[in-house]
């Protein structure tokens, strides 16, 4: 606590053990003559948990700073050759692609290749090749001419020149260097791994230099397979092993990216089309505002009609289906040729003639209807005062219009948080080390990869075989660059930065929560709204929120990122138990991730209502829960109608702004209103694909307009606690008069007295 310290209702507590109540769920509160809405005497709440979060963030800060400093994202975005350097960047930027010197390799290691990398040496190099080229025919032209001549050329325009030309080495090996000059050392640079024993036509793709063959379609698939079949002796593409390279092994080798591929294509075209009806989708945008605005404003006289349309359209519905049933089932039983039973089959038409069908049909659809009828004989008062207290929540929002754009900044700090939390937890993954290992060629067994055994020996390569790959005397033959490892301590800071984004997330929620409970707040609790309303109610709600509440507020927000958290391991010991035949353990993770699911979303209910109760009497967060709770329980069938009313009308209203605006974009983007309001063809857009500009509209119209209802949702259930509570201080009279609106008193049946003389 701090400053003056929580203000307690000394007078309630007297009263109630003057009165022995013995309540479970609390004793009603009592009338204060003193109480006319969100008290300003009030003191800071559950400041252990404040300096606790404050810390929290501030380790925040430290990760994203150590991230920042020691992270590099490059080594993400940019593929790295054998020795770790990175193609494009710094001293390779006039290199930006990768080639892999044999592609085939990286097939051979299988799943291990995300743990090992793929085995093949890889340069960076300013361009993919875009030939075919082998060292089985290079070496053949050099033995022939060498035997005839009985010389090595060194000619500009003889075969070795022509052929070397289009060699691609590692770096710092000229193959033209007359060190290098005869067939025999040919063999030997191709055998040592320090020049590519063949290629064939590449495209460059994320950076890497891969097979031609999966963008050009099938004619380079039919000219490569021209190419592999001429002559044996003189056109085979073969590795430096002398095996044949055959289409279905470069294709095996490049599968991994061959969705990636199609996808990037797909991404393209989408990103395009979003790029070219910007401008519209804006405007969209802009309309749904309107939409959702205009929506709210009119709800005061909709919602009635909503609900009782609706219910009515249910009788209808129910009432015909139970009719037609029976009436059916009596026919068929009536009919002497139909002798279908039940039985069990794939034509749906079938069970349309079983009698037996029909008459499941009618008990179902007849105890749906009086199960109905029931509920609106016995709840029908309740559903009128959910509906007055909707229409009161339209009214609330229409005198705080600002309550609207509130959302906004709450959205914004949301959006600041998740661009924060990504940036670190991206310099955290790139926070890393190069890790070398065995990788050559000799690790490879009948033509595979023994993943196992490969993993073994490279768990610590550096410690086993202490190699510089850029030093040929000390094992770089069999030491190569396999990845760049993520640092040990950096999978714990990703667990913290994980924690905190569901701390600070639910604390920012939490917050726009308490800022707009106080502003309706005090709009329930002015007897004349036009005199007792407080002027920028949104910014005194948001001044208490902060000063006094942010430990309440980050109480209550721990708590659902704890059980957030323990969703989260939930979800990844399912992910490692999906190969697993243990049934057993399998149900009860299920029963554990169904339980946590409805904790996290009761304690997400109670934590609302408690923030409601704080930002009206200032207490902490648990007095607050408890009072909350035990004020629900109190009136219980009361909170359930209005709970299930608000969120049907809630769900009609999003789904009218949404239909509308998918709609007339639907319409707009296919070209079907150009057709009948010419005025519009002047603004058609060329896309690839029309829905797209569809989907995202209807996206972010359903964004525009949770935003915009979730304040209307708000309003309501911060006036219904008020309602419950106003029923429970005051009785009406002249020195206790409801504080309720004229059509709540009168669903209820309840008048203020002096009112009465007033009349």
């Amino acid at each position: 606590m701090c400053g003056k310290g929580e203000v307690e209702d000394a007078d309630t507590a007297t009263q109630n053990q003057k009165d022995g109540e013995d309540n479970k769920y609390g004793s009603p509160k009592k009338y204060d003559p003193t109480f006319n809405g969100p008290i300003n005497d009030r003191g800071c709440t559950d400041i252990i948990c404040c300096i606790l979060f404050l810390i929290c963030v501030l380790g925040m800060a430290v990760v994203g700073f150590f991230a920042y400093s020691y992270g590099d994202p490059l080594l993400l975005l940019y593929p790295s050759d054998s020795a770790g350097n990175l193609c494009g960047h710094g001293e390779y930027l006039d290199k930006p692609n990768l080639f892999f010197f044999d592609l085939i390799d990286c097939a051979k290691v299988g799943p291990g290749i995300v743990t090992l990398g793929c085995p093949t040496k890889q340069v960076c190099v300013t361009d993919c090749p875009s030939e075919y080229w082998t060292w089985a025919v290079q070496y053949g032209k050099e033995q022939l001419e060498e035997k005839i001549s009985g010389i090595i050329s060194t000619s500009s325009n003889g075969v070795r020149e022509t052929g070397r030309a289009a060699m691609i080495c590692d770096y710092g090996i000229n193959p033209l260097d007359n060190a290098y000059a005869s067939a025999a050392k040919l063999k030997e640079l191709i055998d040592d791994d320090l020049c590519a024993g063949y290629y064939y036509p590449q495209k460059e793709v994320l950076g890497r230099c891969l097979p031609a063959i999966i963008t050009e379609g099938i004619d380079t698939a039919q000219s490569l397979a021209e190419k592999v079949g001429n002559d044996n002796q003189t056109s085979d593409i073969v590795d430096s092993q002398n095996k044949t390279v055959t289409i279905e092994s470069i294709l095996d080798g490049s599968a991994f990216v061959t969705k990636l591929l199609q996808v990037r294509s797909y991404g393209e075209k989408v990103f395009s089309d979003v790029e070219n009806s910007k401008w519209f989708i804006l405007f969209g945008l802009g309309l749904s505002m309107i939409v959702c605005f205009l929506w709210i404003v009119l709800m005061r006289w909709l919602a009635g009609v909503i609900v009782w349309v609706t219910i009515a359209l249910f009788f209808a519905i129910f009432g015909f289906a139970s009719g037609y049933s029976y009436w059916t089932y009596y026919d068929l039983k009536n009919d002497v040729n139909n002798t279908n039973s039940w039985i069990l089959t794939t034509d749906f038409t079938y069970y349309l003639t079983v009698k037996e069908v029909w008459l499941a049909f009618g008990c179902t659809s007849a105890t749906i209807f009086i199960i109905l009828l029931l509920i609106i004989l016995f709840l029908r008062s309740r559903i009128m005062i959910a509906i007055a207290l909707v229409k009161e929540g339209s009214r609330a929002i229409g005198m705080m219009m600002f309550t609207l754009l509130w959302p906004v900044w709450p959205f914004l700090l949301e959006l600041s948080l998740v661009a924060y939390w990504g940036a670190t937890c991206l310099y955290l993954a790139s926070s890393t080390k190069q890790v070398y290992g065995v990788t050559n060629l000799t690790a490879i067994a009948n033509d595979s990869y023994d993943y196992q055994a490969t993993s073994t020996t490279t768990s610590n390569p550096v410690d086993l075989i202490p190699c510089d790959p850029n030093n040929q005397t000390t094992g770089g033959e069999i030491c190569n660059f396999v990845k760049n490892e993520v640092l040990t301590y950096t999978i714990y800071l990703q667990f913290y930065m994980l924690f905190m984004f569901f701390w600070t997330m639910n604390w920012i929620i939490g917050m726009g929560q308490m800022v707009l409970a106080g502003a309706f707040a005090s709009y329930y609790w002015a007897f004349d709204k036009n005199e007792h309303m407080p002027t920028f109610p949104i910014i005194k709600s948001l001044g208490r929120t902060l000063f006094y509440h942010t430990g309440s507020i980050a109480f209550g927000a721990l708590i659902i990122a704890i059980i957030q958290m323990i969703r989260v391991g939930l979800e990844y010991l399912d992910a490692k138990l999906k190969g697993s035949e243990n049934a057993v353990a399998k149900f009860f993770l299920k029963c554990l991730k169904c339980c946590f699911y409805c904790l996290e979303k009761f304690m997400k209910m109670i934590n609302k209502n408690a923030y409601i109760l704080i930002a009206i009497y200032g207490k902490n967060f648990c007095t607050s829960a408890k009072d909350a709770f035990f004020l629900i329980m109190r009136n219980i069938i009361r909170v359930a109608v209005v709970d299930k009313v608000t969120d049907f009308l809630l769900f009609i209203s999003k789904l009218v702004v949404v239909g509308i605006l998918t709609v007339l974009s639907f319409y707009f983007f296919n070209g079907t209103l150009a057709k009948h309001l010419t005025f519009l063809q002047q603004f058609e857009v060329e896309l690839n694909f029309f829905f797209v500009p569809v989907i995202v509209i209807g996206i972010s119209t359903y964004v525009i307009a949770s935003i915009f209802f979730s304040v209307y949702g708000m309003a309501v259930d911060t006036l219904f606690l008020c309602f419950l509570e106003d029923l429970e201080r005051n009785d009406g009279s002249e020195e206790k008069p409801y504080y309720m609106n004229k059509e709540l008193k009168e669903v209820l049946g309840k008048k203020n007295v002096k009112a009465e003389k007033e009349d």
